[in-house]
Parts: C-alpha cells; structure tokens; sequence
C-alpha cells in the first residue's frame, strides 16, 4: 500500500462516526497493515499531529480535532490575565478563556482547547480551557532586566506576556536593561518560566534601545547577509542598451513622479493625455522582476521578508539599497526598466480599454506631494504642470465613481513623528490626505484592478488583494457602539446603510474614534489566489501590482503580468502551489510589520508627551472620551490617534460616582458629569513607556 493510500484510509477511519479513539497499534490491526508498513503509519501519525489534522489523546490515542471535543487555534491574551481562543475555522466564535484555565500557554501560542460549561448569573455561557501548548509564538522575549538578592528575572515589553521570566546563569545586563531572553520548555504552571539572556540591547533610556527592542521582538532583520549584498552589486549602476531590447520606448514622454517629500524610492510614475472621447492613463511602474529573479539568492531574501517595515527611525527594506533606492527607483533623468499599464478612458471615466508592455521611460520631474498641492491649488506654468491638472481631472472623476459604485471612505490622517539626531521624538505632524495624494491613490487602485481583471479573464494562477465580506455579527456589536454614542443607523450588512453612516460621521469630534470601531469590525485585508473582491474598494477585482520594491506581492504579479506579455519567449507563470504558500507566508509578514511599525510609532508617541512633563507650561490638548470605565475615562486625542486615561481619582474638585446604566461618571456636589463623546482639555499626567500606557487629568 503506497504512503499516499495509507493516509487517505487513515483519515477516512477517524472520520468514521463509529470510530473510537486509538493508539498506532489499534490503528495498525484496524487498517490491516502488515509489519513492514507499521513504522509509515508512525510516520503519517506524526506528521498529521504536526500539522494540527489530528491530535493525541491520553494514553496516546488519535482522534480528529472536531471528533474528539477539542478545537485548535491561537490564543490571545489580555494583560488583565483572561484570554480569548481564535479558532482556526475564521467562521468560528471567539471564545473566552478565565485566567485559571489559560494553563501554559502564553500570548499567541497555538493552542488545544477544550470546550467546557461555566455557570454564570442566570444562564450558562460556554468557556475554553487550554488542554496543551501545540506551538509556541515565541522561543524569544524582549523584555527589561530586574534582579534583588535572589533573583534574575525579566518582565516582558509585551503586557500580553502575563508570566515574569525567570534568568539562569550569569548575565552581563544590569537592572534596566532591554535584553532578549532565550525561553526554555515551559512544563509546570505554579513555576516561572524560565531562560536566558541572549542579548543585551543596551539601558532602556539609551538612543535607539527602544527601536531595537521592537525589532528583536518581532524578529525582524537588521542588515542583509553579505552575499545578498554582493548579488545586488553585480548589477551595473545604470540602465545598458541590451536591457532596452524589445521594450516599449516612453523615454521621450512627459512622465514624473509624486511621492513624500522624505521619500528615498520612487516605484510608480505617471502621465495624463486627454484625448478625443477622454483620457489616456500610463501608470509606469518600476521593473524589479528584471533584476530579481525566480529562486535567486535576492529572491529568497525578499520572500522570506515579505515587505519593507517602515519604523520612526528606519526603513527595513525588502531589497538591498542597491536596488531599492538606485537601479529600480524611478528617478528624474535617468534610464528606468518599467512595466506600463496604459488605460483609457471615456468621458464619464469608464476604463473602455488597457493594454500592458514591457517598458523604459524616463521621468522629467519629481514632485513632491506638497509641491503637488501647490501646483494644482494655482495654474499651470509648464508641460508638467499642465498634465497635472489634466490627471486631476481625471482623477476627481475616478473618485467620484469609485464612491458611487461602494467603495468606503476609511482614510486617516498619517501622524509623523519627526526625530532629533539621536532619534527622540520632537514633534508629532498630522499629514493629511489632500488632492495631491488623492490623485495618486486613484491611479494605482485604476492599475491594480485592470491588471487583476486582465490576470483572472485569461484564467492564470496569480496572488489577489482580498477583502471579504464583513461578519454581520460584528457589525450589530457596531451598531450597538453607535447607539450609546447617539447615532441611529439601519442595516450595516448593506454598504449603503455603512456608507450614509460615514457621510454622518463626516466631520463629527467622533469621527475618527467611530471610523477605527468600524474598521474593527470589518475584516483584515489579506492576499489570497482566489480573486475574492475588495469590499472596502468595492472592487470585483483586485491586486497589488504598484510597488513591488516594497511588496513581495507585486513582484509576483509582475512575473505573472511578464510571463502573459511574453508568453512566445516560453516564461513560465509562478505555480499554483507555490502562489498558495506564498500568498499565505506573505500575509503573515504584512501583520508583523504593522504590528511593529504600530508598537514603534506608539513608543515613540510616548516618548514625545513625556517631554509635556518637563515643561513649566505644558500644552492643553483636546480629547474625546470614548468610553467610561469603572476607574476612569478612556480618552483619545484624535489629532494624534493615541489612546489614554483619565484616572477617577484625577477628576478635579469633587467625588465622582460611576454610573454604569447611563455609562457616565457624575459629581456628588457639583453634578458635573463626563460621559461618551463628550469633549475634554486635557494635560498629561504620567507617561508609562514600561506598560506603554499614557495618563492624563483634566485642565482645570
């Protein structure tokens, strides 16, 4: 019997309703397997229980997940010690754990889980309890060094991290240090964890300690290995003439860029021509696919990557300087190898036709997005600055359509945190979505549906941007948020009921508080080979083809994109199978890097009102209470979308009582009350950059 037979009947036997659990000599006597076969039945049973498909029992039995009462997923851990268990079907419920049945586990372990009845109140309410640990999400910690006379240990930067770590051996750290901690097995729950320090980052108050610290705890990579470099060296400064071969040449066109003013890599560049019955839309973007080729060694480097993190401080590229920032950035007056997506359009901006090609171009200008804004707020004084207002205008069309047909307005101001020279925060910029950004935006999301509507009309294997459907159950959760804070909505499962909704909110103090509590409750964009849609965009269609020096994704859908144009040079289209694991390695990677560049960004929001506590007059900033908790208001200070909390014992000049019906604190002499929605001035109070928490009281 062939491995492939043996399984298939194995899991047909545990799928059996009359199966009972079984050890591998059971199985083996069930499946009437001769001796010869028993040790490939050992290693089929191993690698499904690697692989979560089935799971031990007691006495080493095997069973299904689902047939033996236990679920597998990940656990999420809150820093008030209970938990919640995300189930590995996304269809799935979250269930809550209580602290005394989260057993070893620890925050993000994929966990077993059994199901168990509690009875609390007047009804009985399911909850999970943490069998066993089946992986564990971190065999690091970064954390800062303690010690007193017995003892070594380290706490978690992580609040989620509930357990202390205990340090053997000598350490080199003194007391105050972020160091990285190597975790030994965790096997008794009334013991500390234990482990050992692997690296000292260096006093918690030192520059660039903290930056470190965020990427050692999300792993990520400082520098690219020598022979990545020196792959990327090989490569000639500038464009040669044998590159050039075969392209279509857009050197003599009025091409540019608009990217940030601080920009370093420019990937995608632009030109507008009206024509007869419309426009005519080129969006050029930079050719990686040139130089980094399928299972090359830069190849490998920027899979296993994903994409660039961008921190306060740095950027982590995806690909060596070398190439992001010189060969394939598209710079003004320099040969650049291109992909182009030429779209037309009609008068009313309807795409009537696209066509793609291989190209060079050679951009006349870089624009930054202010001196964008400019140029379209006043009148044009050059080719260049004519087209501008001609791509506005069909920009501002592509806009308008794009809202018409669904899309969700669910943008928010950028807060920049600008640095001193040794990286401490001085001031917190708000960059707003204008007209400049806008244009830009319109285009890329034009270049990213027609080529995913190109890719999936001729039926080729290729990675989507995908946005599914929001969970209806989320969106009451939502709704009821919005009736607490005074907004009556219908159905939120029809998007024009979401959308008049953001219309309501347009404007409000609130907006930007219920904006993020919408966003909550939809679901994660994520890349996948099924061209599922983008429900935020309202997009049947929908890929990322626009920045592929930043994105492993659009490198892929370059090569799909190439191996169509140039399907008589025999390129061949990455496989279906590969396309799967990457699409799902690559989300993985994209988490990471906006959990990190969100830690970073908040560390170092931190650091910048820690400054108001040194001030003799610090600044009164306005906040929007949220929500009220039993010890105080949770505020959020919108203009630099950063959460804190207003202490009840912070209220000024008088007792303050909860009121947990009406959600409001009240004054038990003045009557004054603070309830949701309410504005308030605020000044900072303390600043916690060990719990990464913020407090405020309020201006008198």
């Amino acid at each position: 019997m062939g491995k492939n037979n043996l399984e298939e009947q194995l899991l047909n036997l545990l799928r059996s309703p009359s199966y009972q659990p079984a050890d591998k000599v059971e199985l083996s006597h069930a499946l009437g397997l001769p001796p010869d076969q028993r040790s490939t039945l050992r290693e089929i049973l191993r690698r499904l229980e690697e692989q979560q498909i089935v799971v031990r029992l007691k006495k080493n039995r095997y069973a299904l997940p689902q047939k033996s009462g236990l679920l597998t997923g990940r656990i999420e851990m809150n820093a008030r010690g209970f938990a919640f268990f995300i189930d590995d079907d996304p269809a799935s419920e979250n269930i809550f754990i209580s602290p005394e049945n989260t057993g070893l586990a620890m925050h993000g372990d994929r966990v077993e889980v059994r199901l168990r009845k509690d009875r609390r109140g007047k009804k009985d309410t399911t909850e999970g309890q943490v069998l066993s640990v089946l992986q564990r999400a971190n065999t690091t910690l970064v954390g800062t060094y303690q010690t007193n006379k017995k003892t070594q240990t380290v706490l978690a930067d992580d609040p989620r991290i509930l357990q202390t770590i205990l340090v053997a051996g000598k350490s080199t750290a003194r007391p105050g240090d972020k160091v990285v901690v190597q975790l030994d097995p965790w096997l008794k729950r009334h013991e500390l964890p234990t482990g050992t320090i692997s690296e000292v980052l260096g006093p918690a108050t030192a520059p660039g300690v903290d930056m470190l610290s965020i990427i050692r705890k999300y792993h990520l990579p400082t520098e690219f290995p020598p022979a990545i470099l020196a792959a990327a060296e090989r490569f000639s400064d500038t464009v040669q003439e044998p590159d050039v071969t075969g392209r279509e040449d857009l050197r003599p066109l009025t091409i540019y860029t608009i990217d940030p003013d601080d920009a370093r890599d420019f990937d995608d560049a632009i030109c507008v021509d009206r024509t007869e019955n419309g426009w005519k839309l080129g969006v050029h973007i930079a050719d990686v696919s040139h130089y980094v080729t399928p299972k090359s060694d830069l190849d490998i480097e920027a899979w296993q990557r994903g994409n660039s993190t961008y921190l306060p401080d740095r950027v982590i590229p995806m690909l060596p300087e070398r190439l992001s920032n010189g060969l394939c950035s598209l710079r003004p007056d320099e040969d650049r190898l291109t992909f182009t997506v030429w779209i037309e359009f009609d008068a009313n901006g309807k795409n009537r036709r696209s066509h793609f090609s291989r190209s060079v171009i050679r951009s006349k200008k870089r624009l930054t997005y202010q001196e964008a804004f400019a140029v379209l707020e006043g009148r044009a004084h050059s080719p260049v600055e004519e087209e501008l207002h001609e791509a506005w205008r069909l920009a501002s069309l592509l806009r308008k359509n794009r809202f018409a047909a669904g899309s969700l307005d669910l943008d928010f101001p950028e807060i920049k945190v600008r640095l001193d020279a040794n990286g401490r925060a001085i001031a917190l910029e708000k960059v707003e979505q204008d007209i400049s950004h806008q244009l830009i935006e319109e285009f890329m999301l034009a270049a990213n549906e027609t080529v995913a509507r190109e890719i999936k009309h001729r039926t080729v294997p290729s990675v989507y941007r995908i946005h599914e459907k929001p969970d209806p159950e989320r969106l009451n959760e939502y709704r009821e948020t919005l009736a607490v804070a005074g907004y009556e909505v219908g159905d939120l499962s029809q998007k024009g009921e979401v959308q008049k909704l953001l219309k309501m909110l347009k404007g409000k103090p609130d907006e930007p508080i219920l904006k993020i509590g919408l966003l909550r409750s939809l679901k994660r964009a994520t890349y996948d080979v099924r061209a599922l849609g983008h429900y935020g965009l309202a997009k049947v269609n929908y890929t990322h083809f626009t920045s592929p020096i930043r994105r492993y994704a659009d490198l892929v859908v370059h090569r799909v994109l190439g191996a169509m144009i140039d399907h008589q040079k025999n390129i061949i289209a990455p496989a279906a199978r590969d396309l799967k694991v990457t699409a799902e390695h690559i989300s993985i990677t994209e988490r990471i890097s906006a959990d990190a560049e969100r830690d970073a960004a908040k560390l170092k929001k931190l650091e910048y009102f820690s400054l108001q506590l040194e001030k003799k007059n610090p600044d009164r900033l306005n906040a929007l209470i949220s929500d009220i908790k039993t010890h105080g208001l949770v505020v959020e200070l919108v203009e630099f979308s950063l959460t804190g909390l207003v202490h009840v014992s912070d209220l000024p000049d008088d007792y303050f009582q909860f009121d947990p019906v009406r959600r409001r604190f009240t004054g038990k002499r003045t009557r004054r009350t603070y309830e949701v929605g309410q504005l308030v001035t605020l000044f900072v109070s303390r600043v916690d950059k060990f719990k990464n928490q913020i407090d405020f009281r309020i201006a008198g």
